[in-house]
């Protein structure tokens, strides 16, 4: 996978209604809610059909790598791919994109570790939830 690939090119695929109150001055969606359109895709993997975690932990972002490449604008909707590019003990990395009407807008490299909640400490992944991560594993073109 390219670092900036179609939308079509992501094994995973999720999307987001653009409101009114997304929008800044400028007219156009805010830089602030680009995070919140990149955590629609990560929890359609991490937990629409059944949580990835194990019991008693839970997912944590460790790092944040956010690209905005062009502005999105209201009225509309929005398209996030997503893949994982790495799968650790107890972490993994995910490659998102944000697209409007197919045209990228921003690249996100993501950290996520699962952490034990009573430690709070990482907790490594199973081998049931690596399998899954693994579902969706690309090689990124650099």
């Amino acid at each position: 996978m390219q670092m900036r690939p179609e939308y079509e090119a992501f094994p995973l695929k999720a999307f987001d209604k653009i409101r009114y109150a997304d929008t800044d001055r400028q007219g156009h969606v805010n830089n602030a809610l680009f995070s919140t359109f990149l955590e629609t895709g990560r929890t359609e993997l991490l937990y629409a059909n059944e949580p990835l975690h194990a019991e008693n932990a839970s997912f944590v972002i460790a790092s944040l790598k956010l690209d905005l490449i062009s502005e999105i604008r209201w009225p509309g909707t929005i398209e996030i791919g997503s893949a994982i590019t790495r799968v650790g003990n107890s972490s993994f990395s995910l490659f998102q994109g944000i697209y409007q009407k197919g045209r990228l807008a921003a690249v996100a490299d993501t950290v996520i570790v699962q952490m034990d909640e009573h430690t709070r400490k990482s907790a490594p992944l199973s081998s049931e939830t690596k399998e899954r991560l693994k579902q969706y594993l690309v090689e990124l073109e650099k």
